[in-house]
């Protein structure tokens, strides 16, 4: 099998593994960088690694068109059914749990998780995956870089999906750090060049990436998708 990984633009990712659709952090309104609209994409899964606006997004009207199933922290989680989300599953950081597309754990991130309306938005988190087929998928949310990256790379990463923007992230020399860290086999930079406050070289640090570490940079455009055999 395979998994087709689609990055919309900002941080928003799409999963297709197995046939099951997963959306991450799904922010296509207000987003500029966005290749597609919210009213567009099929989702079986949400997941939200923390309540910034530009993280939950559209999450809500989405689940509510596709009848998907958000996936967060017990906070977020528990503010999307008071929100009226039919169907939500809580976890906590360093826990995880099987589900129909996978195994999947929540991990730290460092980072603030405030919720639009000011609610607590819980601990921010990012999502390690491991889908049917073996392959481990690290989607490290918006988050600085620390030092228990290296853990999650002893699990053996095949892909990891990291922010290299700036400002509010890693920026890409931190990134890059990071990188070495994780030791994945393929990395996939995300949240920069949304705004003018995020604008990155990410060809010039995938330059560096592969030259420092050996890990295989997909430089995706908004809408464009990579396939992890």
């Amino acid at each position: 099998m395979s998994t087709k990984i689609t990055w919309y633009g900002h941080a928003v990712i799409g999963l297709d593994v197995d046939g099951w659709k997963l959306i991450v952090d799904p922010y296509f309104t207000g987003n500029p960088a966005a290749s597609t609209t919210a009213d567009k994409v099929q989702a079986d899964y949400i997941l939200i690694s923390h309540g910034h606006g530009d993280h939950v997004g559209d999450a809500l009207a989405i689940a509510e068109r596709t009848g998907a199933e958000v996936i967060s922290n017990a906070e977020i989680a528990d503010w999307f059914e008071s929100k009226g989300a039919k169907k939500t599953h809580a976890q906590h950081i360093g826990g995880g749990h099987q589900y129909p597309f996978g195994y999947l754990k929540l991990t730290n991130a460092v980072h603030g998780s405030a919720l639009p309306d000011g609610s607590n938005g819980g601990n921010p988190a990012g999502f390690l995956l491991t889908v049917p087929d073996g392959k481990k998928i690290y989607l490290a949310g918006d988050t600085g870089l620390f030092g228990d990256m290296r853990l999650i790379g002893e699990e053996g990463i095949d892909l990891a999906m990291i922010p290299i923007g700036d400002n509010y992230t890693m920026g890409p020399a931190d990134a890059l750090r990071a990188v070495k860290l994780l030791q994945p086999k393929h990395v996939i930079p995300i949240h920069y060049n949304t705004f003018d406050l995020l604008k990155q070289d990410a060809a010039a640090w995938a330059r560096q990436v592969e030259a420092a570490n050996g890990s295989k940079v997909h430089l995706l455009k908004p809408g464009e998708s990579f396939t992890l055999e």
